[in-house]
C-alpha cells in the first residue's frame, strides 16, 4: 500500500501572553508551588477577533506558502478542535473557502478533545493511500476553555497547526507517514456538557485512567506495529496537557531529553488543545534531518490516544521567524479577552 506524507506545514500562536505568576497572584495561591506542579511558566492568549477560524486560518496560509502547489489542489480540509466559533456552521468549509480550496472536497469539523487535529490527519492519510485524492489538509485549532481558578487555567492556551498530506512519492514531500494507530476507551476523565461555558474534570484522578494508561497502550502498539523501538526514534512529541505528565511517559520509556526537545512546547505556550501535539510536530519538523525517525503520540480525554511513526524524506526546513514581539497581560487585561 502507499504511503502519505507530510508536504509542508504552518502554526499561528496568538501575540498574547500571561505568565503563570501572574494567574496565581490574581487567586491569592503561591506561583511557585504553581509551577512546581505544572511546569508552565506562560501560556498564549487570543486578542480580540481571535478565534479558532483566525488562528487555522493563518496557519493553514502559512503551510500552503510553503507547499509548492496551488490551492484548488487541495481536495479535503479537516479541522479539529474543541472551540469551534459556531455550534452549527462548520469552521471546515470556512478555511476551505477562505484558503481557495477546490469546492469539490471533502471538509468536516472534527471534535476529539486534545486528540481532534491528529485524527483529521488520520483521515486525510486513508485518503491519499486509497487514491481518493492527492492532497489534504488537516488543521488543529483550538483557544481552549478554564474556569477562573481552576487548575485549567493555568495551562488552556490557544494555537493553531496546519499539515497538508500528499503522496510520498511527490518530489517535495518532506515526512513520510509510515503507521498510525488509534486506541480509545470511554473514560470520562474531561468533559463539557451542551451549553456550559467551561469544561469539567475528576481532578487529580484524571490522570492514571486518562492520560497515562492511554499513552502507554498507543506508544506500546505503534512500537509494536511498526517495529520500531525508542531508541530507533531521533524525535518524540507526546501530548502536553502540561509539562509533568509527558515528562513522566518519557520517564517511563526511556525516552531522552534530545528526542523530545524540538516538540517539547508547553512550558512556554501552554496546552493549546487539539492544536498541542501538532504544534510541537511542526518545531520538530523544522529540525529533522533525512532518513531520522519521529514519533508523535497525541492524547484527546473522553478518552483515545492517536500514534504516528514517521521518517524524514528529506531535511526540515525552518518557517518564516514570527517578528512579533510577545505582549504580557495582567490579570485584568487577560480576564477581558476571555469574555470578550
Amino acid at each position: 500500500m502507499s504511503h502519505s506524507a507530510i508536504i509542508s506545514f504552518g502554526r499561528y500562536l496568538p501575540i498574547n501572553r500571561i505568565t503563570t505568576e501572574e494567574i496565581a497572584k490574581a487567586h491569592g495561591q503561591d506561583p511557585a508551588v504553581i509551577h512546581s506542579g505544572i511546569g508552565v511558566e506562560e501560556k498564549t492568549v487570543p486578542s480580540h477577533g481571535e478565534d479558532s477560524f483566525t488562528m487555522a486560518f493563518e496557519a493553514g496560509k502559512q503551510a500552503l506558502d510553503q507547499a509548492g502547489i496551488q490551492s484548488s489542489e487541495i481536495s479535503a480540509v479537516y479541522v479539529g478542535s474543541e472551540s469551534h466559533p459556531y455550534a452549527v456552521k462548520p469552521t471546515s468549509g470556512m478555511i476551505a473557502s477562505a484558503l481557495r480550496v477546490h469546492p469539490f472536497s471533502f471538509c468536516a469539523d472534527l471534535q476529539f478533545a486534545c486528540k481532534a487535529g491528529t485524527a483529521g490527519m488520520q483521515i486525510v492519510d486513508s485518503f491519499i493511500r486509497s487514491g481518493q485524492i492527492r492532497y489534504g489538509l488537516a488543521i488543529g485549532t483550538d483557544t481552549a476553555q478554564g474556569r477562573p481558578g481552576d487548575a485549567l487555567e493555568y495551562t488552556a492556551a490557544a494555537g493553531a497547526a496546519a499539515l497538508i498530506l500528499g503522496p510520498a512519492d511527490a518530489t517535495h514531500a518532506l515526512c513520510r507517514i509510515d503507521s498510525t494507530l488509534s486506541f480509545t476507551s470511554d473514560t470520562p476523565d474531561f468533559w463539557r456538557a451542551n451549553g456550559e461555558n467551561f469544561p469539567a474534570h475528576a481532578g487529580r484522578f484524571t490522570g492514571e485512567p486518562g492520560y497515562f494508561a492511554h499513552m502507554r497502550e498507543a506508544i506500546k502498539g505503534i512500537l509494536e506495529t511498526s517495529l520500531s523501538s525508542i531508541a530507533d526514534l531521533s524525535h518524540i512529541v507526546l501530548h502536553m496537557p502540561n509539562a509533568k505528565f509527558p515528562s513522566r511517559i518519557a520517564k517511563e520509556f526511556g525516552m531522552t531529553k534530545e528526542q523530545l526537545q524540538h516538540g517539547f512546547i508547553v512550558p512556554r505556550i501552554g496546552n493549546t488543545y487539539a492544536a498541542c501535539s501538532l504544534l510541537g510536530l511542526t518545531f520538530t519538523l523544522e529540525h529533522a534531518k533525512k532518513g531520522q525517525k519521529i514519533l508523535l503520540v497525541s492524547y484527546g480525554s473522553g478518552a483515545g490516544c492517536d500514534a504516528f511513526v514517521l521518517s524524514m524524506l528529506r531535511d526540515g526546513k525552518e518557517l518564516p521567524k514570527d517578528e512579533r514581539m510577545p505582549v504580557y497581560l495582567n490579570y485584568g487585561e487577560y480576564a477581558q479577552r476571555l469574555h470578550a
